[in-house]
């Protein structure tokens, strides 16, 4: 290599390093703020992370304190002084909450508290549904049958979670309004679902032979 080319060879090297300079000069804070950026969320997730589990915990010690109590009414006040921070948590407390004030004898409660649940549209459906059933079995001797057998029916259609509870509900309501032959056939029919369980399915036999029916032969299901 001649010396002209090992002198070109420098000053384009030299070149080549100013502008790296240059832009590193300009640009180089991208880089700074990046690793910023990167350390300060990874620091904020986990201050986050802890955040939730010490809230979990604390609701946990809260309700664990509530529940030792023996005294209904007071069981109910540390429930109710609890404070859930996630939607699921909150509809677990409410439905503690609920079972207290049912002991406590604080029916009224219990149903808002199961309302409260039942109407949280975040909740995984079963959980909602649950809810709601509780509610109206509470509510048997105070609100109108028309309006349980409306409820009862939005819980009993096809693929809800709790359809054939609420069918064994639909059927009691039918006996109460006089109307033995509808419950008869909803209960006969309760019997042959695929998807009752053994228990469920006795107790629709007990009901039908005490309306005075007989249980017909259940027919095999396919597999």
């Amino acid at each position: 290599m001649s010396d002209t080319d090992s002198f070109i060879d420098e000053v384009t090297e030299e070149v080549r390093r100013d502008r790296i300079y240059l832009l590193l000069r300009r640009w180089g804070w991208v880089g700074v703020v990046a690793v910023v950026l990167i350390v300060g969320g990874a620091a904020f997730n986990e201050y986050r992370k802890a955040r939730a589990t010490a809230q979990a915990q604390q609701l946990g010690d809260t309700i664990l304190a509530a529940l030792s109590e023996n005294d209904p009414a007071a069981r109910a006040a540390g429930l109710a002084q609890a404070e859930a921070m996630s939607p699921g948590g909150k509809a677990v407390l409410d439905m503690l909450l609920s079972a207290s004030q049912v002991e406590s004898g604080s029916r009224e409660d219990a149903v808002n508290s199961l309302n409260a649940v039942a109407v949280q549209g975040d909740l995984p459906e079963i959980y909602r549904a649950i809810a709601s059933f509780k509610s109206l079995l509470l509510q048997g001797d105070t609100l109108p049958a028309a309006d349980r057998r409306q409820q009862f029916e939005a819980l009993a259609a096809p693929g809800a979670p709790l359809r054939l509870l609420a069918e064994e509900q639909l059927a009691l309501i039918d006996v109460a309004d006089g109307n033995v032959d509808a419950a008869l056939d909803r209960l006969q029919a309760l019997r042959q679902d695929a998807e009752v369980g053994i228990d469920l399915q006795q107790r629709a036999a007990q009901m039908i032979i005490a309306l005075g029916g007989e249980p017909e032969p259940l027919v095999a299901q396919q597999g």
